[in-house]
């Protein structure tokens, strides 16, 4: 939503809100991972396989890749900072579906319950720098992808 409102704004001051709200967007879910890793590593929460949510992360472990090179080209294009930085969500977003999909599967074929929060916290400093990124170039004013 914030992507679209930023095109529909058209200027530079919506660009850097934009950026800015999509670097925050990018802490929140670096502060989620870690929240849910300890979470289940204490016993509270352990991923569960279900064929519905296999079948879900299988289609966006596919389809939120190619959404994310889409919209890298068009960054690019633009040259829009948070469009790259919500290109960089939407990897993120695959990269997780991967990753709680191999978990999903060493826990129903290998009983390894510990094995997605493990995968999910070495995403962690990817996600950070990503939303790092994104706040740097809100604030600097450089729109370059």
């Amino acid at each position: 939503m914030v992507i679209l409102w930023r095109f529909w704004a058209r200027s530079s001051w919506a660009e850097r809100i934009a950026a800015k709200v999509a670097g925050v967007l990018l802490f929140m879910v670096a502060t989620l991972v870690i929240a849910s890793s300890i979470l289940s590593f204490a016993g509270y929460a352990e991923p569960q396989p279900s064929y519905i949510g296999i079948v879900l992360l299988v289609v966006a472990a596919i389809g939120m890749p190619w959404l994310a090179s889409k919209k890298r080209q068009l960054a690019v294009q633009l040259g829009s900072a948070a469009l790259k930085a919500d290109a960089a969500e939407s990897s993120l977003c695959g990269y997780l579906s991967w990753i709680a999909l191999g978990g999903l599967l060493a826990n129903a074929i290998f009983g390894k319950s510990w094995a997605d929060p493990v995968a999910a916290l070495l995403l962690v400093p990817l996600v950070l720098k990503d939303g790092w990124e994104a706040m740097r170039s809100s604030e600097s004013g450089c729109h370059c992808c």
